[in-house]
């Protein structure tokens, strides 16, 4: 018998499986290839994460001011202020920036610290003087959409609009905000809430009392709107440096903010805006004195421009 029949031989029948050749014994040991997904990683999402739960915060002290929880609604405000300074700057280091993350959280900002502050302020005590209480509420709301369609069309898409947005900022203004940022005026906003709260565990009622009234809180609703859509050069602390010497001192007065917020929550709360108010002339100083300093740089070097464009003339 030759090869070609003792092959044929032991071929499988009509209903016998195939014995593998060497080409699939090859095919099991070849590593298999995962399907690659498009779309961004999970880490560029983690921003827009977090601004979901600023914005999940703000709707949810809306409900509890809705239900007279004062105390939670201020808290939640709190934090939804806490998620927005966090969110910005972890895009930035997972290099996640986007114009939708942008887009998304200003939306969340409107809500949280326009929408929310001023419903909370109005059915806590602006709701007793009717139309009048009404009117400091709504002012503060549009002043905050008012700031943050500032901050959206400030916002640079050279290849898709190429004149889109003012010109980029001169190097001694980019520490520093055009007007008070949003969260800083929801935290202003809520200042008499704040310190009401704080009175009220003191058994200062007279205090609390006046705190609670809608002059009072008018007044401050009407300033920190005015504060936010105003041209006020105010600190961003985004490139704040602290000298060597003020270190030690800054970390021992952080060491102690933080203890007594959590033992006196609302008084902490309360002396921070007024520390931030405080803070504000002190800004405008900082950003005039930045300003003379370029500018008297830029002197010498404009008129040595000038003379020898004359020289060639």
């Amino acid at each position: 018998m030759s090869m070609q029949d003792d092959s044929r031989a032991n071929a499988p029948g009509p209903g016998q499986p195939r014995a593998p050749g060497f080409r699939g014994r090859l095919r099991r040991f070849r590593p298999r290839t995962r399907p690659r997904y498009q779309g961004p990683s999970f880490n560029r999402l983690i921003p827009n994460i977090l601004t979901m739960l600023g914005l999940c915060a703000g709707l949810t002290a809306i409900r509890f001011a809705m239900e007279a929880r004062w105390e939670q609604a201020a808290a939640l405000i709190v934090v939804a202020g806490a998620i927005d300074g966090l969110d910005g700057r972890l895009a930035r280091l997972l290099k996640g920036t986007s114009r939708f993350g942008a887009e998304f959280d200003s939306l969340s900002d409107f809500l949280c610290f326009g929408v929310a502050p001023a419903l909370t302020l109005y059915l806590w005590t602006m709701h007793e003087a009717r139309g009048l209480g009404y009117a400091p509420c709504l002012l503060f709301a549009v002043c905050s959409a008012l700031r943050l369609a500032r901050f959206n069309a400030s916002i640079s898409d050279a290849p898709a609009v190429p004149l889109a947005g003012p010109p980029p900022k001169p190097a001694y203004a980019q520490s520093f905000f055009t007007g008070v940022p949003a969260p800083a005026g929801a935290g202003l906003a809520l200042f008499p809430l704040f310190a009401s709260l704080a009175f009220q565990e003191w058994n200062w009622t007279m205090l609390a009392g006046g705190m609670q009234h809608p002059v009072v809180c008018g007044v401050v609703l009407v300033l920190s709107g005015a504060l936010m859509i105003s041209t006020l050069p105010t600190w961003s602390f985004k490139n704040f440096k602290v000298p060597s010497e003020l270190v030690l001192p800054l970390l021992l007065g952080v060491g102690v903010y933080v203890a007594v917020l959590l033992t006196e929550p609302w008084a902490a709360l309360a002396a921070a805006g007024l520390i931030y108010g405080i803070m504000l002339p002190f800004s405008v100083r900082s950003y005039a004195r930045l300003k003379r300093e370029a500018e008297a740089r830029l002197e010498p070097m404009v008129v040595s421009d000038q003379a020898s464009r004359g020289d060639a003339a």
